[in-house]
């Protein structure tokens, strides 16, 4: 018989982990997205709760079509998880419009107090139409000019970087580089992935506040791989929903994308998947 002070293990109340809303597409392949942020937010500790930004329709090879959800349903779906739990970090990304892009930053404007790191993925394609030319730079202008403001940290390729001044369009006026004019822009951190240091040679670098810069190891992913940042950038939110300070949660986070990276596989006849599974 139990004493008065003893308990068996299911009466113990479980500890709740950290929680992390994601926003993001549904990938289908498990490469990218919601799926797999869930995955790295598990093996670091942390619960995620997801917010759909849209559907795709894509295997390893590429994406073939894109079904954005209305900015409506993006809405009420952050806030229904917001006002029942309490996040500890927000992970943003795959915004395809610029509506739900404006939703997500009044959203992320409203729980201020929760930090947000925002990935903006890889080099864009080029639009097939003027159209689509047109949608994509109202995208760019609502991402940098509402939701930059409420970023505790941008994730991006340093690739996407030079595409975007190459093509005019961000104007870095004073600024030594783009990335102190997305400081000056609103972000509070700014990480750019592989930027080149001297010929042959990348580094991640991280500028913050006040000029803070730290430079960080950056590895070549293997051929035929999938976006890496993602998971960079989930693997921070993660870190910092548990607590670390921004330096360290990058360090450690780019740390852990590279080795899903590097155990990455190659499960059909496109790219290949970085193994969230097996990283320590």
């Amino acid at each position: 018989m139990l004493g008065p002070r003893q308990c068996t293990l299911s009466q113990v109340a479980p500890l709740t982990p950290p929680l992390v809303l994601v926003f993001g597409p549904v990938d289908p392949s498990g490469a990218d997205g919601l799926p797999a942020d869930a995955v790295t937010c598990a093996r670091l500790g942390c619960h995620a709760v997801g917010a759909v930004t849209a559907l795709t329709v894509q295997d390893t090879a590429g994406i073939e079509d894109i079904h954005p959800v209305s900015p409506e349903l993006l809405d009420d779906q952050a806030r229904c998880l917001l006002e029942d739990m309490p996040v500890q970090a927000i992970k943003m990304g795959g915004l395809y419009t610029a509506e739900t892009a404006s939703v997500a930053a009044q959203i992320a404007a409203d729980y201020s107090q929760v930090p947000l790191v925002l990935h903006l993925g890889q080099r864009a394609r080029p639009p097939a139409d003027a159209v689509a030319e047109d949608e994509a730079g109202d995208l760019l202008a609502a991402t940098l000019e509402l939701v930059l403001p409420q970023t505790d940290l941008l994730v991006i390729e340093h690739l996407r970087l030079a595409q975007w001044q190459a093509d005019g369009d961000i104007d870095i006026g004073e600024a030594p580089t783009p990335m102190h004019a997305l400081l000056s822009a609103g972000a509070q951190w700014v990480l750019a992935l592989g930027s080149p240091q001297r010929p042959g040679h990348y580094a991640n670098l991280l500028l913050g506040p006040g000029g803070q810069t730290h430079t960080l190891p950056w590895q070549a992913p293997p051929d035929r791989n999938s976006d890496t940042g993602g998971v960079a950038a989930a693997a921070i939110a993660a870190l910092l929903a548990r607590g670390l300070d921004m330096p360290e949660a990058v360090r450690q986070g780019l740390a852990h994308a590279e080795s899903c990276v590097a155990a990455s596989f190659l499960p059909g006849m496109g790219r290949r998947i970085p193994n969230r599974i097996s990283a320590p």
